[in-house]
């Protein structure tokens, strides 16, 4: 029986095989999941429908399951129509969430373009599309290292 939040088998199965610096992406509900992700990835649609699951949700259950040692997020437009004066309010809930689990991680935002290919890597083993329709939702995580006590 699992004891971390995280229950899905699939999803499950590929982090137990994901190694340090092997990269996971949440994707929101407008994420082109089909055509940008890396060679070896992994599509896991939770896309239920619009709102849910949230791209929030699937990080909890993440955060829960692996050590995570850096996250990445798509940079806000400044001009067109999807521009934002300010950080997407959904970045705040991922800043909680990623304290929540005792993290002590900064997101890095990156270019859209940017971002994309750093999606598209070799590293690359797991895309979850979620149904989140926030704007700026996807989020980039990158495995860490599991840390055994020393003695």
């Amino acid at each position: 029986m699992l004891t971390s939040k995280l229950i899905h088998p699939t999803i499950s199965r590929i982090l137990g095989e994901a190694g340090h610096h092997a990269t996971i992406l949440i994707a929101d509900g407008n994420y082109p999941a089909s055509s940008k992700r890396g060679p070896r990835c992994e599509l896991v649609s939770l896309n239920l429908m619009p709102g849910l699951v949230t791209c929030d949700q699937v990080l909890q259950a993440i955060l829960s399951a692996i050590p995570i040692e850096a996250v990445s997020v798509m940079m806000t437009e400044k001009t067109g129509p999807y521009a934002l004066e300010s950080d997407p309010p959904v970045w705040s809930e991922y800043r909680k969430t990623i304290k929540n689990s005792g993290l002590e991680l900064d997101l890095k935002p990156i270019e859209k373009w940017e971002f994309y290919e750093a999606v598209a890597t070799q590293d690359h083993v797991l895309t979850v599309q979620t149904g989140d329709t926030q704007r700026y939702a996807n989020i980039l995580l990158s495995v860490g290292v599991r840390m055994f006590p020393q003695g």
